[in-house]
């Protein structure tokens, strides 16, 4: 009861609003982040050295400070790991979050006190944009799975603590939360994937689950270990109250019938997006499509069209100057330290009053052996339309070009785990390179043009993928399925696990 009355509908419905309210403002409110964010960075060394203060426009400010990726900002950022103050931002950070992905091994990204607030209140207010929305809190009353890495913290050699972003997040839990919350801490701490997902079903079979959040690969994995454990047919007779997922870090939709499938419904979702970074966005309204992009919460937002991307001179655009339907990547700058930020990710506005957003796929991780630029949004709304008219139900689908094929003319692979196979293969595959051919131009040209011959799809056989992912190293946590890739050296791991080609 307790939990209720700090998130209830009147408390609710007040947050909505006044959310609202300063999304509507868009603009302007950037602009005001913006001035503040330099108005603290002027005394930090990168901001000496980039001569930022608080009197510059956003056009001086993107004269003086470049686009860098995590590797050009590094210099800066090692000597913060170190233990030096105020390189970035003023004083020390609070943590740093680690993760992996780049060429000379781990990322540091910092987390200040200043931008702790954003990634602890922007999921509790999507929470309370549901509620305000729906008027439905039942959730309230059961248990919560949060499905993330282990809170398990090290430290730098600076003495400043380290760990994975969920794993931080979870030692600011609010108290409120935590009589609700599952699986235990030391369940979480478990490392290995394979005994923490094993822990986590015996944990929590026997509670009353009301809503659980995590990656959908990883919530998916847990729900088939649920089912096998248990004997139940659907994850709605093991917890017959379960009532709302929430998800990031991938597009849901490609997932959506499979989790129908192990559910025994179609429950609500809410949508966000988090990373370590910042928590860019979240999903505030179930009526309408997008992300509402968090413009007043100490980030301050740049985007570069795609089609400029790389550009020897890419533009960077304002909040005040995007176009609705235009992919850009995004670019940060923050009051974690990070300034000009190359996240690596594209979306796309389909709103401005307030603005919001879709995340369409990673800039660097696409398919475009062939100049054809093949995004996420693209392959994933492909498959969609073609599950819906040819049937079938996809576990996990990865997309990589074959450059040197043995015979005939290279093609786009599609490595497809099917849960349940489609009823032609054959129409199948065809159907699917037909729908990508109306979604990529690029890629229409190829084909008719005789460069490239259609796609070919590769069935992986049950567990294939989550057998690649193991053998990597990169089970759990916040590791994904690549969608998209330049070069083979995934598909060339689930080639391992191949069936046929169809």
């Amino acid at each position: 009861m307790w939990l209720k009355s700090i998130l209830s509908k009147p408390i609710a419905r007040h947050v909505a609003k006044r959310e609202n309210r300063r999304a509507v403002a868009g603009a302007m409110k950037q602009r005001a982040v913006l001035k503040d964010l330099l108005k603290n960075a002027q005394q930090t060394v990168f901001g000496k050295e980039h001569g930022l203060n608080p009197r510059m426009t956003e056009e001086e400010f993107r004269e003086a400070v470049p686009v860098r990726d995590y590797e050009a900002l590094r210099p800066w950022v090692d000597r913060a790991v170190a233990g030096e103050v105020s390189i970035l931002w003023p004083g020390k950070p609070l943590y740093f979050c680690k993760t992996s992905g780049t060429t000379s091994g781990a990322k540091y990204i910092p987390l200040t006190r200043d931008s702790m607030p954003n990634h602890l209140g922007s999921a509790k207010n999507a929470l309370l944009a549901y509620i305000a929305e729906t008027g439905k809190s039942e959730f309230l009353d059961g248990k919560m799975i949060f499905l993330q890495g282990t809170p398990e913290l090290s430290e730098t050699a600076g003495g400043i603590k380290m760990g994975r972003l969920s794993g931080i997040v979870a030692h600011h839990v609010p108290g409120y939360l935590q009589s609700n919350r599952l699986p235990s801490f030391e369940t979480n701490s478990i490392e290995s994937w394979e005994e923490k997902i094993e822990a986590i079903v015996e944990e929590t079979r026997y509670q009353d689950l009301r809503m659980i959040s995590g990656i959908p690969s990883w919530v998916q994995n847990y729900f088939e270990r649920l089912l096998e454990v248990t004997g139940a047919k659907t994850v709605q007779e093991v917890f017959p109250n379960f009532e709302l997922f929430v998800y990031g870090g991938v597009a849901f939709e490609p997932y959506r019938a499979k989790f129908c499938d192990l559910i025994g419904a179609d429950i609500p979702t809410i949508e966000l997006f988090p990373a370590s970074e910042g928590f860019f966005a979240y999903q505030d309204r179930t009526d309408v499509e997008g992300l509402r992009l968090n413009v007043d919460d100490g980030m301050y937002f740049e985007f570069i069209p795609v089609s400029t991307y790389f550009d020897d001179a890419p533009k960077r655009i304002g909040l005040a100057d995007v176009e609705l339907g235009v992919q850009y990547a995004l670019i940060i700058s923050s009051n974690a330290g990070l300034w000009g930020y190359d996240i690596g990710d594209t979306i796309k506005f389909v709103s401005k009053e307030p603005h919001r957003i879709l995340v369409t796929g990673r800039i660097k991780r696409v398919t475009s052996a062939f100049g054809e630029h093949v995004i996420a949004e693209e392959v994933e709304g492909a498959l969609k339309d073609t599950l819906r008219s040819m049937g079938g139900l996809v576990t996990e689908f990865h997309v990589a070009p074959q450059v040197n094929p043995e015979n005939g003319l290279p093609f786009h692979e599609w490595f497809i785990e099917f849960a349940n196979d489609p009823e032609n293969p054959a129409d199948f595959a065809e159907f699917l390179d037909q729908s990508m051919m109306e979604r990529n131009p690029y890629y229409r040209d190829l084909i008719e043009g005789g460069v490239l011959r259609p796609a070919v799809v590769t069935s992986v056989r049950s567990g294939g993928f989550h057998n690649a992912m193991e053998s990597l190293g990169r089970l759990g946590g916040q590791n994904k399925p690549p969608r998209l890739a330049n070069g083979r050296d995934f598909a060339d791991s689930l080639l391992l696990h191949e069936i046929s080609d169809t």
